[in-house]
């Protein structure tokens, strides 16, 4: 991800912590306590979410909000290019493994 910036209305950032950056991938491990978000931000690569605890994340973007329900065993690939804010409006931390591919810059 890319250009990172603070929520709207959001009291504290998401924790990022990358596990691995190397010339093929980035795995960062997000956390997010009630009502922390990621930031507006660009994803600048191809990447899939690995969801390590269940629970509900809001994502908007220019073109809408939704919800989103994350489950463990359900992981998901978006396209790069994609911009948006991520933040939790549930009641306990939701974690997820975030991988983008560097070889495929959007």
């Amino acid at each position: 991800m890319t250009a990172v910036t603070k929520g709207e209305g959001m009291s504290k950032p998401a924790r990022a912590t990358v596990q691995v950056d190397n010339e093929a991938v980035r795995v960062t491990e997000w956390r997010f306590a009630p009502g922390e978000a990621t930031g507006w931000h660009r994803h600048g690569y191809d990447y899939v979410v690995v969801p390590m605890t269940t629970g509900p994340l809001r994502i908007k973007s220019a073109q809408a909000e939704v919800s989103n329900d994350i489950v463990p065993g359900q992981s998901y690939f978006r396209e790069g290019g994609a911009e948006h804010d991520v933040w939790n409006p549930g009641n306990r931390e939701v974690v997820f493994v975030e991988i983008e591919f560097k070889s495929r810059p959007r």
